[in-house]
């Protein structure tokens, strides 16, 4: 058995030792507060970028590029990974984690202005993202460096993931929608691993954001305001 699995299920007998109560109160039912929508990249610590080590808590979804949406036979839809606690255990918050130096950003951002070539898998979710990315980049500043470009349409897929949630006929009026970008790599004032909050609701105006949401006011930044 290779060395990092035999590692990692050593970890897993530490969990289990330290979580085997946990789980109480949630072997027959789930009621998550929230349904996350991360980006599956390797650098973005899915719940202990909330500290949540609490089952139950957060009904976590992963894919390239924190995508809410798929293709199916109707057309595009929300995906059923999302859309599930939304539909079935009485979640009302969903939040769209986008994050600094989005792999599928970048790789949808060249595609649609360089040309890429994709195994089928990998082009069918960045055809998922360059629909709506395209209008991004016709908007982005002239002397914008690539990596001003790539972070300020990581900001512009989050927006458009929230749109997603607020215009589907499938997630309730109740749903709050919230964006927020996870910085690694200091685009933003703060800690590496903050989150930062760019979109609630479809509203991403900064001053109108801190003025109706004060208690997070200092969590609410952009890099753009298109």
């Amino acid at each position: 058995m290779d060395d990092f699995v035999t590692e990692l299920l050593a970890r897993n007998t530490t969990h289990a030792s330290r979580f085997h109560s946990r789980f109480d109160d949630v072997q027959d039912a789930q009621a998550p507060s929230a349904v996350t929508v991360c980006c599956s990249d390797s650098r973005v610590l899915q719940d202990a970028m909330w500290d949540n080590t609490e089952p139950g808590t957060l009904f976590t979804c992963g894919n390239i590029g924190n995508r809410v949406i798929q293709q199916t036979d109707a057309g595009t839809a929300i995906s059923g990974d999302v859309l599930y606690p939304l539909a079935h255990t009485g979640t009302e918050i969903a939040i769209v984690v986008g994050h600094t130096g989005c792999g599928a950003v970048t790789a949808a951002y060249e595609d649609l202005t360089a040309g890429l070539s994709e195994p089928a898998g990998i082009e069918h979710c960045l055809g998922l993202l360059k629909p709506h990315l395209a209008p991004g980049i016709e908007r982005l500043p002239t002397d914008l460096s690539r990596e001003a470009a790539i972070n300020r349409l990581v900001e512009y897929n989050v927006d458009r993931q929230i749109d997603h949630l607020r215009h589907s006929d499938d997630v309730a009026d109740t749903v709050c929608a919230i964006g927020v970008v996870y910085d690694f790599q200091d685009q933003y004032a703060g800690q590496r691993g903050a989150a930062h909050v760019i979109n609630i609701d479809g509203e991403t105006d900064v001053d109108s954001l801190r003025t109706a949401h004060p208690d997070i006011a200092d969590r609410i930044e952009r890099l753009w305001e298109y």
